[in-house]
């Protein structure tokens, strides 16, 4: 059987603000060999797994508010400030991962919903997810979470109002939320869309999509919980459809390459690198 060509896309992998978060994990892990960790430091059980060897313990808010002077590090997707309130309470050192891209976005919706008349803040995003639990503590909880044009429904034509986006969301899917919007408001009433997007997301789909369509089979490597990977896989399987969605190297099937001449290596912005090349050796040894 012939050995195809394995590549792994340059431009997959952790984001910087994934990066980051990790790096000071790391950096706190190596000094005191503990710390907890708010939620999962990244959406990727192999990358939390190798963590928590180092020391990294992940807990959730209702453990968080049974600690006492203790150190915990908040990811990088943000926090509300909630939790900054309850780690005052108790006494507990905040390391803060939050991305600065989210951090900026936070503090530009709180400035918003502070301002004079407090116009409706309207956040597309996926209800739930982590960054947009602290950008909704930004405004006291009232601004409307909207993840489809029918979420629309829930939102007051009549009100000045002002939409900003979860920052790992698509554009195409922003643009859409704000051409339903704005023929939504009633004549007159002042609405403004933001494009609050982080870049180093939004343009790795054309990248992706290129890839995807220069090799034969695509496996992708992203956890189950990762909501970019689901997306960015989706982009993938809509220009090759044999795309492969793998969590870890064990799971890929290599029955699903024959006859592939070209196998390429991809992932989401939470899909660590040694994990790609992982899948690449084991790909190789299966030709060996």
């Amino acid at each position: 059987m012939r050995k195809p060509q394995v590549e792994i896309d340059a431009d997959s992998g952790f984001c910087f603000g994934v990066t980051r978060a990790i790096s000071m994990a790391e950096d706190e892990l190596r000094g005191s060999g503990k710390l907890y960790c708010l939620g999962d430091i990244v959406h990727n059980s192999d990358e939390v797994e190798r963590l928590r060897r180092l020391g990294l313990e992940t807990i959730s808010h209702e453990q968080m508010a049974e600690l006492r002077n203790v150190k915990v590090l908040l990811r990088a997707h943000g926090e509300p400030p909630s939790t900054y309130e309850v780690a005052r309470r108790n006494g507990i050192e905040i390391i803060d991962a939050t991305c600065p891209v989210v951090l900026r976005l936070q503090q530009r919706i709180k400035a918003a919903y502070d301002a004079p008349g407090q116009p409706q803040i309207v956040i597309y995003g996926k209800h739930g997810h982590a960054e947009v639990n602290g950008l909704l503590g930004q405004t006291d909880g009232n601004a409307r979470v909207v993840e489809t044009p029918a979420d629309l429904d829930a939102v007051d034509p009549s009100r000045p109002t002002l939409l900003y986006s979860q920052t790992t969301k698509s554009l195409d899917g922003l643009r859409q939320i704000s051409d339903h919007l704005a023929r939504k408001m009633n004549p007159g009433v002042e609405f403004s869309s933001f494009d609050t997007i982080c870049r180093s997301v939004a343009n790795r789909v054309d990248k992706l999509r290129e890839f995807a369509r220069a090799h034969d089979v695509i496996v992708f490597v992203a956890g189950r919980k990762s909501s970019n990977g689901h997306f960015l896989y989706e982009r993938c399987r809509s220009e090759n459809p044999r795309t492969i969605f793998i969590s870890s190297a064990a799971e890929l099937d290599p029955a699903l390459l024959e006859g592939a001449a070209s196998i390429g290596i991809c992932g989401a912005t939470s899909t660590p690198r040694w994990l790609m090349e992982q899948v690449r050796d084991i790909i190789n040894e299966s030709y060996a």
